[in-house]
């Protein structure tokens, strides 16, 4: 038996990330589905990181997530102001230990000049268009982020906000009950 079907049938992120004119912001829904069960409204899924300097918001299981913020965080004190070379050996560790091979979450990841997707196979992706997102909604999220990114009256958290608003509007696993870091 698989280890998600194991276990309740859980849903429930959207993630996204923002860059523009400089400004970077990561935010993310409050929602925990299990089912069609909506448990908890206020999940905070986005947090600093490196002393403030890096943002991560995650998607799938919290415990295997908040695992990889553990080790992304290890990454980032041995390779300090190197998020790249951070995430590139978080997704090679992810990818080749056995234990971590079965942690089922995917991470954005961002500082001040980039944003990071890092999944479970390997995938260290850099976004174009300085937009990236991930979870139930993320692509309607990403879609409507993509849409919105070129207007030229929205900065980054309104982009941010006004997007991820459209998602909440779309997706029944997403609400409107934000984390928003910005740096």
């Amino acid at each position: 038996m698989s280890n998600s079907a194991a276990f309740p049938d859980w849903h429930g992120t959207t993630i996204l990330a923002v860059r523009k004119n400089g400004k970077t912001v990561v935010a993310g829904d409050g929602q925990v589905s299990m089912g069609q069960t909506v448990v908890k409204g206020t999940a905070r899924k986005v947090r600093r990181l490196a002393g403030g300097r890096v943002i991560a918001g995650f998607a799938g299981s919290t415990a295997d997530a908040f695992t990889l913020i553990e080790r992304l965080e290890a990454k980032l004190e041995q390779y300090p102001q190197q998020l790249a070379r951070a995430c590139v050996d978080l997704a090679k560790d992810w990818r080749t230990d056995r234990y971590l091979r079965r942690l089922e979450a995917m991470l954005i990841v961002a500082d001040e000049a980039s944003i990071f997707t890092v999944t479970g196979v390997g995938d260290v992706l850099e976004p174009e268009h300085g937009v990236a997102a991930i979870g139930s909604g993320g692509n309607f999220a990403l879609a409507a982020a993509r849409a919105l990114v070129d207007v030229e009256s929205l900065d980054a958290e309104q982009v941010a906000r006004k997007a991820m608003a459209i998602a909440a509007e779309i997706c029944v696993y997403t609400n409107g009950e934000l984390t928003v870091e910005a740096l």
